[in-house]
């Protein structure tokens, strides 16, 4: 019988699952729900997320957060490992796809739809291969030369993130015209790249890059003109879950609040990019984040 699990009393239980399960049918993207926003929970598998410290660093450790999440209705699991917090160091693709794919595996195999979050063209496809069904990449302006070709042959949708620079220089361009008109701007150069390689407009969902490359007013700024980016034709990520900009925002008494602190912000958040039409919210705390999705598509009917 095919498990996701060592069946109980014969061995060390290794697996976060203690029954036998039988694998379920692959989730598929044309299947998620249409009438609300949906919601894709983060599950990094790394040792140094700026949210839970590498809480979740180990496959089984991951696998079980990333059932925990699937089962409490999240809609895509987003499976990323390597951090693309400020500051953070890069990850050579070989130990970034030694660290997701078992959990990518695992999770599809449990009847999640998985997205991979990597910014590396050959984790992309490795993920692919292992079941993962949207690939999204927080390079942004700087996009490897391959993903392109890569979004092109394997038809997953793509997520296609604003970022200028890399973890350790982004922090410092943050110079704009008008921010939420100059995201837009460059959303459509790297969109071209897209279109050039074959890409379909209907792959691709775009995703503002809240934290980076932008100051703490640029962030609310973008926020503010939703609208702008749903005019660019394709569906909208919004991905604020737990940021420092929150922390600012709720500072007591000097001291920023903590990212675990920062939860009913970004459920607010969550209301209000629902309301202003975005196609999908990316957050760590699923089950608010679904309350609040549901409560935004009940008052738009």
């Amino acid at each position: 019988m095919d498990s996701l699990a060592a069946a109980p009393g014969t061995g060390p239980a290794t697996s976060p699952l203690p029954i036998l399960r039988k694998p379920l049918p692959a989730a598929r993207f044309q299947d998620l729900p249409t009438d609300r926003t949906l919601v894709m929970g983060i599950l990094n598998v790394t040792p140094d997320s700026f949210s839970d410290g590498g809480s979740h660093k180990t496959p089984d450790s991951a696998i079980a957060l990333g059932l925990r999440m699937f089962y409490a209705g999240a809609d895509i699991i987003d499976v990323g490992g390597e951090s693309t917090r400020s500051g953070a160091e890069p990850v050579d693709p070989a130990e970034e796809q030694r660290r997701v794919i078992p959990v990518i595996q695992a999770l599809v195999k449990a009847g999640a739809l998985v997205s991979i979050d990597t910014m590396h063209t050959s984790t992309a496809a490795a993920a692919v291969e292992a079941g993962a069904a949207i690939i999204n990449d927080v390079s942004g302006l700087t996009i490897e030369p391959g993903m392109p070709e890569l979004v092109a042959r394997t038809k997953v949708p793509y997520v296609l993130t604003h970022r200028r620079g890399d973890a350790k220089t982004m922090d410092s361009l943050t110079d704009y015209g008008n921010v939420a008109d100059d995201v837009v701007a460059e959303l459509r150069e790297v969109r071209d790249k897209l279109y050039a390689a074959g890409v379909a407009p209907e792959q691709i969902i775009v995703d503002p890059g809240l934290g980076f490359s932008k100051n703490e007013a640029q962030n609310w700024e973008l926020l503010k003109n939703l609208p702008k980016l749903n005019a660019l034709g394709h569906k909208v990520l919004v991905a604020a879950s737990r940021k420092r900009f929150l922390g600012t925002l709720l500072t007591v008494s000097g001291k920023s609040a903590a990212p675990l602190e920062r939860d009913y912000a970004t459920a607010a958040i969550t209301a209000l990019s629902a309301a202003g039409g975005a196609w999908a919210v990316r957050v760590h705390d699923v089950g608010p984040s679904l309350d609040a999705v549901k409560v935004a598509a009940r008052i738009k009917q």
